[in-house]
């Protein structure tokens, strides 16, 4: 399979086949559409259902319009489940934060291109503490805004709505865009290190393009909860139509 590649100083709408991801597809449900007032046992349950990860979406009411959770929050439902825990900073002050959302127990924080003046920085203050670090871009940034940080991050999502709300329409011209990434990812020799998330309107509906275009970490929420059959099919529903689509993009490839 041929290597995706980059043109000088502009990455060019990528047509060769991408590198297959040797990373596993994973689930990274948001916990939005919980029920708070019990919110341990709703992320107990997630783990029972075969999640991979727990995503937490933090939103400040400044880059985004709502107020979610607060790190003390969080730490309390740490006890609740084994599984890793990452926190999506929908904030404009996430050198400021970081370090509580660690403490409460997050072993990876995602920031937005959009929200961080000197990117570079941040994301080397937040291995510095001892986190993974990641990047998240909105539906209008480029691509290519993370082309100069992907030897410090070990993911990069690629939002599929405009973040602040769960429940959202899913934008399917965000697709070209995961391919670039993906495309970015392989040009840099990161194949086998670098995730490729999405986040927004991920469902059975959606997830097909999403792998298909390189995604290998699926962030659902309200598909998850409104599976009629239960978490547990939802979960492993999800996970074997995003299998079965990267699987097809490779052979026809």
């Amino acid at each position: 399979m041929g290597r995706a590649y980059v043109s000088p100083g502009t990455l060019d709408a990528v047509t060769r086949p991408i590198e297959p991801s040797p990373l596993p597809i994973e689930i990274a449900p948001s916990v939005l559409p919980v029920d708070f007032s019990k919110l341990g046992d709703e992320v107990a349950a997630l783990e029972a259902a075969g999640v991979d990860r727990i995503q937490w979406d933090v939103m400040d009411g400044q880059f985004v319009p709502n107020l979610t959770f607060g790190p003390a929050v969080i730490a309390s439902a740490r006890k609740h489940s084994t599984l890793p825990f990452e926190a999506h900073l929908m904030v404009l002050t996430p050198d400021v934060m970081a370090r509580d959302y660690i403490d409460a127990g997050c072993s990876r924080l995602i920031v937005h291109v959009e929200a961080c003046i000197h990117l570079h920085r941040t994301l080397g203050n937040i291995a510095s503490m001892g986190a993974s670090a990641a990047v998240a871009l909105n539906p209008a940034t480029p691509a290519d805004a993370v082309a100069h940080v992907l030897d410090l991050v070990d993911l990069v999502l690629v939002m599929t709505v405009n973040p602040g709300f769960g429940g959202q329409q899913y934008i399917s011209t965000m697709e070209p865009k995961i391919r670039e990434v993906r495309a970015l990812i392989d040009a840099h020799g990161l194949t086998d290190r670098v995730n490729v998330e999405v986040d927004g309107g991920i469902g059975p509906g959606t997830v097909a393009g999403v792998a298909a275009a390189g995604a290998n970490v699926l962030v659902a929420g309200s598909a998850l909860f409104k599976d009629p059959l239960g978490l547990q099919h939802a979960v492993s529903d999800l996970r074997r139509r995003a299998e079965a689509a990267r699987a097809a993009a490779i052979s026809a490839g």
